[in-house]
Order: C-alpha cells, then structure tokens, then sequence
C-alpha cells in the first residue's frame, strides 16, 4: 500500500493506493490545503492499516507547502517521495520548459499513460482548468490553461457591485434563460465554461490529427468534471483521482534504493 498526495491550490486529495491495481484507490479524502496541517489526522480518518504502508508519494502545486510536508508526515515514519519533472513518468516529455509544468499535471500524464491507449487528452477540472496532451509521438507535449467555472463567478462578484457569490457552478443548468440574478450568473457560469472547454478540445484533437494522432481517448477528472459529463461533442471517461493513479505508477517506476 502507498499513501499518496496531491495538494492542490485549493484542496489536497489524498488517499491509499494499490500499485498496479486493478482498482488501485483504496480509500481517499480531501481537504483544504489551508488545513494542510490536521493532515495527520486526515490520514488516520481513512482506517485503512499503515502496517503494509511502503511510502509516501506526494505532488504539490504550492511550494510553500513543500517544506512542512516532512514535518506534518513525521509521525507515520515513512519515506517521502515527491513526483517532479526529473522522475520517470512512464512517457518522455517534450515540453521546451519541463520544469514549468505544474507537478499535478505531471501526475495525470502518468495516470493516463498508466491506463494505456495513448494519445489522451487530460481535462483537469479543479480551480483553474487544465488540459495535457500525451501523444504517442512525444510524450507529455503540453495543454492549456483556462479558468474554472467557481473562478468565474467569483471574479463577477469580486469585480462587481451587486452581484452576489455563486457557489453551486456544478450542478447542471435546465434552461438557457436564467429568471434571477443568481441563476442567470450560474447559467454564464456552466454553459460557457462547457462552451469554452469544447473549443479547447476541438484545437487540440485538430492539431492531434494532422499530426497522424488517431483514437485519441478524452479523460476528465477533478470536482468539476460533472460539469462537462456528457456535454461535450466527443465521449468522455471520467477517471477520479487521476494524479493518485499517477503517483503510484511513476513511484512503482523510481530506481531501486542502493544497498
């Protein structure tokens, strides 16, 4: 069993994982990286044993956190292994800067290679968007960022004087004509974020394809992703925890510790 990490702008997932399971997640939680230090007790919530646990696998977009992690883990007296762009992820990496590539987007890429049948397309939809391209012909290539749908809401409210804070930005809409304030701006909220993440997709398939790229699988993941289920033009697979799957498959991946 590997316990793995993933912190997050706004939450931390994390959870146990079986590598090279069938079904590798075991039990997992989240919590708000702002309550990153009761992670301790996080982990004990979950009940699963810590007798069999060979590590710690950790990914982390807010370096701030990086150094108390140690720390805050000290207890459970394991080895701690951080996924970056200098590990083996199972795909090479062509982007021009790896180490401009946030280290969850890394984790997806090598939960999707892990899952097989590249080229994948990974929709990470959490507090900021983001898509990853891994062909079959380079590997990690790069993606896009765009804002998350409780992002735009909250830049309205922030940036207005009377429109008031929509939180529900998940649920989907049934109908395109909002009769309030609110449902007006959730409306805004999902349809053009569904809008904005099909042409998105669109240029990246295209691009795909005239490079020779075929039977390219589209994988969602992230607490948004029920915004985009079964609205997009092209099928969809919906994978939770994601960059846990790719912890524990570029951890299974790391060289043998030196006798």
């Amino acid at each position: 069993m590997l316990l793995c990490i993933d912190i997050g702008n706004t939450h931390t997932d994390l959870g146990f994982i079986r590598p090279g399971g069938r079904d590798p997640v075991a039990t997992s939680t989240t919590i708000p990286t702002a309550e990153l230090d009761q992670v301790a007790e996080a982990i004990e919530s979950l009940g699963a044993p810590l007798t069999p646990l060979e590590g710690i696998a950790y990914c982390s977009v807010v370096p701030a956190m990086n150094a108390r992690l140690p720390q805050l883990l000290a207890p459970f007296h394991r080895d701690l292994w951080q996924l970056t762009h200098e590990v083996d992820l199972g795909v090479s990496i062509t982007y021009p800067n790896p180490s401009e590539i946030g280290h969850d987007r890394l984790a997806n890429a090598a939960g999707a290679n892990a899952l097989g049948d590249l080229p994948a397309v990974v929709i990470d939809l959490g507090t900021a968007v983001t898509f990853d391209i891994i062909s079959q012909r380079g590997g990690y290539e790069g993606g896009i960022i765009t804002p998350g749908p409780a992002l735009m809401t909250r830049y309205l409210h922030e940036k207005t004087a009377q429109l008031p804070l929509v939180e529900d930005v998940t649920t989907p809409v049934t109908s395109a004509i909002g009769k309030s304030t609110r449902e007006a701006m959730r409306i805004g909220a999902v349809l053009g974020f569904v809008g904005a993440i099909q042409a998105c997709l669109d240029g990246v398939i295209t691009e795909l394809t005239q490079a020779g790229e075929t039977n390219i699988r589209i994988l969602t993941a992230g607490g948004a992703s029920p915004v985009v289920t079964g609205r997009l033009n092209q099928p969809t697979t919906d994978v939770p925890h994601l960059a846990l799957r790719g912890l524990a498959a570029a951890w299974a991946l790391r060289p043998p510790e030196p006798n």
